[in-house]
């Protein structure tokens, strides 16, 4: 069973160039990111964009949707910048019926060493393979589904929207 893993950058991807004190975008960690968590798995990598989230606009979304949409693998991670991951999640989910898709990202860029985007990755990649079609969000081990999550702007932290009783 091959993923397909698509790039859109966030902080996952940031880089720090010290001598501006600004983030900025080279290219993808996510292959050596993989090799340092010694995956096994066929994980087919596309970079789609390298983007903030705040600046992705709804003509990204729909080249998203439709690379999801044309992609013959029916497992999908997307790594995106928190801010805006939940409006993705959902423009995905109103239109993607057919695949397993989850989105996964970082509060902290790779590069610093601090990061919890390898632990998301790794949540990202289990749970992509275990759970049902539909859209997710995978974030510090956690599972959410598109039309339940929001990112918590004074915790930092994504939560569910509609707590079960």
């Amino acid at each position: 069973m091959a993923i397909r893993l698509f790039v859109t950058g966030g902080t996952f991807d940031k880089e720090y160039n010290e001598l501006e004190g600004a983030l900025y975008f080279k290219d993808t960690h996510i292959p050596e990111m993989l090799a340092l968590g010694r995956c096994k798995l066929n994980v087919d990598i596309r970079t789609l964009m390298m983007v903030d989230s705040l600046e992705m606009t709804d003509a990204d979304r729909h080249l998203i949707v439709e690379q999801c949409r044309k992609t013959k693998e029916s497992k999908i991670i997307i790594t995106h910048g928190t801010d805006t991951m939940e409006v993705t999640a959902r423009v995905l989910g109103e239109t993607i019926k057919n695949k397993t898709v989850m989105l996964t990202g970082a509060m902290i860029p790779y590069k610093f060493g601090s990061s919890d985007g390898l632990f998301n990755l790794g949540s990202a990649l289990a749970f992509v393979q275990t759970l049902p079609v539909g859209v997710y969000i995978a974030m510090n081990g956690r599972c959410f589904h598109w039309d339940n999550v929001r990112k918590n702007r004074r915790t930092g932290q994504f939560e569910e929207i509609h707590h079960e009783v």
